[in-house]
């Protein structure tokens, strides 16, 4: 196999095994390369799909579809006033203030907005995606399945993608099942993707160097025990107390437990910062490159539905082609088997991998219970994280339906958004370094930020800006600063959030705490938009929602306040010290 590095007794005698099956090959630039490509693959879903193209696509085939007539008089089809008409574009905006263009379509005998057909999708797509998680985390970690789930998940929802190209308007609750069904396997193939980088950073000759053969005996998670002379190879005990279950987010801001300074990192979490950075980057790169090809696309064939539905099989196409080198440059690197007792049959260890998620989650919640600036933390980022996902598709659907833009101005957005979120995700480190901010001064001052976007947007109820014509969202051009200042906040809260959370985690549990990270993050994503579909139901116009946004940006900040670094720290030191004491007590009653 191909080396990395110049290290020469780390490739003559490997480090012994941890356990049973592990590959403690060191890290090959091949495997790197392959857990690239992979972002490079998927990393377009999100980005276009979800970001743009899947909630306007939605929004026009229930638009088009039979049922579906003006919401102004519930009479008149609306199939003659599809946005992608310029005729329709502009009736659209001469009408837009009295939501005579707005649509309803029904679906199993229940009347709803067209635009909330879009959002409800995407909240029971992020429910569901919740549940995969969590049901195969135990998966991602353990055994030998991270690999070999990480292509069928990805196979499935690259190929439900590419099936929107035959949904036509006669069929369009198909729309809503490919995007469900692409959503969840998007969200569990990098479940799985992310439960690599720990990994990949482990055995990488630079760690392995620095740490000498321990690092490559010994899991990272269990260094402090293991120093101090507490587990051997023979002992997994603290396995089962202090998990590493569930890699669910790139943990690129592992922290050991009190770290020399902020600005001295250690190598680990450089090195890992260095990888987690560079694949979110690359991801970004395959996600402009493809919104370009998207721009082409719609400017050539019309900006017609049909245009729209080959977008989306040009995205599903690119994840499906981009895993297969993925595929074949990741190694499985099998986790640590799970201890499932009696026959090791198929069917049990599958349920036994699904009791295991369950219930490590629930352990992980109780601790995390005792835990008060994690628990203040959480509270916060379930509700930034449901506001960054609502606002998303929020403001792309009130373009599209109340300011009329066509299909190429609406990826022209998320053109902006992109490259304005690639800019944020480094300028913010330089202007928190340059005006010595603490790390929850710079998350209270993106939400600050953040908080203009829906305010803006409710200056449109004043009369006198409703009678000068601009600002207040009602001109098309406003949208695209207003995207630049979403993608700025976007890099610094993304990145800002995972790391303050990563100097809470107590240490040892890096993996367990992330996962009930990404379960807040995926689970809080259900309640936003299921909530502007109800009000654009109810009033029969998205500005509205507006109000609801504007106060869930804003509940944050006081929570995000009361979070104190360093207490977080000393009570996770505390816990993992009693937690150690109460597995010897454990071990002793066992001996004895």
């Amino acid at each position: 196999m191909g080396s990395v590095g110049p290290h020469e007794a780390a490739e003559e005698a490997p480090p012994l095994p941890a356990y049973p099956g592990e590959d403690t090959r060191p890290t090959s630039k091949k495997e790197l390369l392959g857990f690239y490509t992979y972002g490079f693959a998927a990393e377009v879903f999100v980005v276009c799909g979800l970001g743009a193209f899947i909630p306007i696509t939605l929004e026009d085939l229930a638009r088009a579809s039979a049922t579906a007539v003006l919401a102004s008089d519930h009479s008149t089809p609306c199939k003659a006033t599809t946005i992608d008409i310029p005729e329709a574009t502009l009736h659209i905006r001469k009408a837009a203030k009295h939501a005579g263009t707005q649509c309803v379509v029904t679906i199993l005998g229940t009347e709803m907005n067209t635009a909330s057909f879009a959002m409800y999708t995407f909240s029971i797509s992020v429910l569901l995606q919740a549940l995969v998680v969590v049901t195969m985390s135990g998966a991602a970690d353990h055994g030998r399945y991270r690999k070999t789930l990480l292509v069928v998940f990805a196979v499935i929802g690259s190929i439900a993608t590419m099936l929107f190209l035959p949904v036509t308007p006669a069929v369009f609750l198909l729309g809503p099942l490919w995007a469900i069904i692409g959503n969840t396997c998007f969200g569990a193939s990098f479940v799985l993707l992310n439960s690599f980088l720990p990994l990949l950073v482990r055995h990488h000759p630079a760690a392995m160097e620095e740490h000498g053969e321990e690092a490559g005996r010994v899991p990272a998670d269990y260094d402090e025990y293991a120093a101090q002379g507490q587990r051997t190879s023979d002992e997994p005990s603290l396995d089962d107390i202090i998990d590493s279950t569930a890699a669910l987010l790139p943990s690129a801001e592992q922290t050991t437990p009190y770290p020399p300074s902020t600005a001295a990192p250690s190598p680990e979490m450089q090195l890992s910062t260095k990888i987690s950075s560079y694949g979110i980057g690359i991801g970004y790169i395959a996600s402009v490159i493809v919104q370009v090809l998207s721009v082409v696309i719609l400017k050539t064939t019309g900006a017609s539905l049909f245009s729209l539905r080959l977008v989306l099989f040009l995205i599903g196409l690119w994840w499906l082609c981009f895993t297969i080198p993925a595929a074949l440059w990741l190694r499985p690197r099998p986790g640590p088997p799970l201890s499932l007792g009696g026959k090791d049959d198929k069917a049990r260890t599958w349920m036994g991998y699904i009791r295991y998620s369950w219930a490590n989650l629930g352990r992980t919640i109780v601790r995390a219970r005792r835990l008060k600036d994690v628990l203040l933390f959480l509270a916060a980022w379930f509700m930034i994280s449901d506001a960054i996902a609502t606002v998303s598709g929020t403001a792309i659907l009130f373009a599209k339906t109340t300011l009329g833009m066509d299909s190429s101005a609406l990826a022209l957005i998320n053109v902006i958004v992109t490259l304005s979120g690639i800019a944020g995700a480094f300028t913010w480190s330089k202007v928190s370094r340059m005006m010595q901010l603490k790390p929850s001064h710079t998350i209270l001052t993106c939400i600050c930020l953040f908080e203009l976007i829906p305010l803006y947007g409710l200056l449109g109820y004043i009369p006198a800006i409703q009678r000068f014509g601009s600002f207040g969202l009602q001109q098309p051009w406003e949208m695209y600063p207003l995207g630049a200042v979403y993608g700025l906040v976007l890099g610094g809260l993304s990145s800002y959030c995972r790391s303050l959370y990563g100097e809470l985690i107590p240490p040892g549990s890096e993996a367990a705490f992330y996962a009930l990270y990404a379960i807040t993050d995926k689970g809080s994503s259900v309640f936003g938009p299921a909530i502007v579909g109800a009000i654009t139901d109810a009033t029969g116009d998205i500005r509205p929602a507006f109000w609801f946004l504007a106060v869930l940006i804003g509940l944050p900040i006081p929570i995000m306040s009361l979070v104190d670094v360093d207490r977080g720290k000393r009570e996770g030191a505390a816990l993992v010290r009693e937690t150690i004491r109460h597995l010897e007590d454990d071990q002793h009653d066992t001996l004895g």
